[in-house]
């Protein structure tokens, strides 16, 4: 079967609509040698006349009109679709992909994605938000959101937020019927809501204090898979909970849960877009990247604020 090029499908059309091999070669920038050499091997190729042509005239063969008929709606939608792609290159429009952990997902959400869909409304996000690390580029995604550690070493990274740290918190009213704990292990004679991770393991809350890092495997009444179920939990008073500090560092300001163990919860690493490296990408990614680096260049100014 043979497999025909848009110039040679161009220019059956550009002959058919201008009757002359000279008009035509004139309106695709060929000479009038090459475009003949062209139609000649196009008729070759499938093997029939498609134009009747002498000195003084061309016209369409009965083949070459049926030939017309069925290429130019397909060959107009064919450059419709380039045209419409081509046009994503100068106006910020179409879809991205983004994969997310959730508390990173709600921390850029407001000042950085419905900030971008406002400038650029002909954009539209969608957001996944799960706990499993992905490869972006074997599922489709445009980019990812994780902390910086956790970002593959070759993809490119923007830092977007502050560092993050973990935080050990519980109700006002858990801790008047429980003493505090001061160090790690101390968890073990409290009741504490576990979390399981997306694989189905349960999460060992980690802790580090000058060099020393250590792994806990609590217990409690309750074990949920979704970080603001747990945090609900908390707030009742079920037990202590363990979280990204952001999650919950608006319920610590309004005193509705009380921090502990702060100096075994160091800074971790910030959460970052990554991506990688592309050619020709689109008006909307590249307007993304831009306003991604220039948020976080003002989120590290202000100091995450």
């Amino acid at each position: 079967m043979p497999r025909l090029s848009l110039m040679q499908l161009d220019a059956v059309l550009a002959i058919a609509r201008r009757g002359s091999f000279r008009a035509a070669a004139l309106d695709l920038g060929l000479s009038s040698t090459a475009l003949s050499a062209l139609i000649a091997r196009l008729e070759g190729e499938v093997g029939v006349r498609l134009f009747n042509r002498t000195t003084r005239s061309v016209s369409l063969t009965d083949a070459g009109r049926t030939f017309v008929d069925k290429v130019r709606p397909a060959l107009d939608d064919i450059h419709e679709a380039m045209e419409t792609v081509r046009s994503q290159q100068d106006i910020p429009s179409g879809t991205l992909r983004i994969n997310a952990f959730a508390t990173a997902a709600r921390q850029i959400l407001g000042p950085l994605l419905l900030a971008f869909l406002r400038r650029y409304p002909q954009v539209h996000i969608d957001l996944v938000t799960e706990g499993r690390i992905v490869d972006i580029v074997a599922e489709g995604f445009d980019l990812g959101l994780r902390r910086a550690d956790l970002v593959p070493s070759d993809m490119i990274a923007i830092p977007v937020g502050p560092p993050q740290c973990h935080a050990v918190v519980a109700s006002p009213a858990y801790f008047r019927a429980a003493e505090r704990p001061r160090v790690p292990p101390d968890l073990l004679a409290h009741a504490c809501v576990r979390v399981r991770l997306p694989n189905g393991m349960l999460y060992r809350w980690p802790f580090e204090k000058e060099g020393h890092a250590i792994t806990m495997d609590v217990e409690g009444p309750i074990t949920l898979d979704e970080a603001s179920l747990a945090r609900m939990a908390v707030l009742e008073g079920v037990g202590i909970g363990f979280f990204m500090e952001a999650d919950v560092r608006e319920d610590i300001a309004a005193g509705r849960l009380e921090r502990v163990l702060a100096d075994w919860t160091p800074p971790l690493a910030p959460i970052s877009l990554y991506y990688p490296g592309r050619r020709n990408p689109s008006a909307a990614f590249r307007a993304f990247v831009d306003l991604a680096r220039e948020f976080g260049r003002v989120r590290k100014a202000d100091g995450g604020v």
